[in-house]
């Protein structure tokens, strides 16, 4: 994953990147949440490979890893 999934704070505000290409992980997310298949995808990035769209849900899975809390203030 690491060698396909970047961030560089110079490109896409510096949200992480496929491969130093100008396409975001969330873009790829997005299209897979709204339910494009990995095919869509391909087509319409032909510069993208199959194992770019692993590494994206690899990317996400690993963020969710991670332990959060959320806590509100009452107003």
């Amino acid at each position: 994953m690491e060698s396909r999934i970047s961030v560089d704070s110079t490109i896409c505000n510096g949200k992480p990147i496929i491969r130093g290409q100008r396409i975001t992980v969330q873009t790829i997310l997005e299209f897979l949440s709204a339910g494009d298949t990995k095919e869509d995808i391909l087509a319409q990035y032909p510069s993208l490979q199959p194992e770019d769209i692993d590494a994206c849900l690899k990317f996400a899975a690993d963020l969710m890893s991670h332990q959060y809390s959320i806590s509100s203030i009452a107003t």
